[in-house]
């Protein structure tokens, strides 16, 4: 009898175990953005002084899109990274702040503080994160200079994805237009 008992237990067991064992090989946080491969959803959105930006205005050059906001952690910690990544790739590649849920005068005040590394461009009622499948802040996305989404990233940069997506999409040649 415990033998039978313990087959039906091993033999219930075994495939949950098996299930689980599959499941904790994926990252539920990494959703692979199904924008990748695809043009980019435009957007014209105004800075913190009430300049509007085009996203389809900036083509013919590579776009950095960071969805961001100050009481970002992580966002705080990827700020210097955008920093020199503006600065290093000035006039090659653009670089765009759209803030997350924020407060324009916070946002304002944090740049004062740490320095700005592109515009920061409010995104009223989320429209445009909503559009870009946004989860929170911080995320970023790569646009090549035909405005198709070549990658995307969850979570802070690494100075390591940064240049490489970088790298790539300034040594892509524009698509020929005719």
């Amino acid at each position: 009898m415990n033998r039978k008992v313990l087959l039906v237990g091993v033999g219930i067991s075994l495939p949950l175990l098996l299930v689980l064992g599959f499941a904790f090989r994926h990252d539920p946080q990494i959703v692979e953005s199904p924008l990748i491969g695809k043009p980019a959803p435009s957007f014209r959105l105004a800075d913190l002084d009430g300049n509007v930006v085009d996203l389809a205005e900036l083509r013919g050059k590579p776009v950095v899109i960071n969805f961001w906001a100050t009481y970002c952690v992580p966002c705080w910690a990827e700020h210097p990274l955008l920093l020199e990544g503006s600065r290093r790739w000035q006039g090659e590649i653009h670089f765009l702040g759209v803030v997350y849920h924020d407060e324009p005068e916070t946002i304002a005040e944090f740049n004062t503080v740490f320095g700005s590394w592109g515009p920061s461009l409010i995104d009223e009622g989320g429209r445009v994160a909503i559009a870009y499948g946004v989860y929170g802040p911080p995320e970023t996305f790569f646009i090549d200079r035909d405005g198709v989404i070549v990658d995307k990233t969850i979570g802070p940069l690494s100075p390591d994805q940064l240049l490489d997506v970088a790298n790539r999409m300034l040594a892509q040649p524009a698509a020929a237009t005719g």
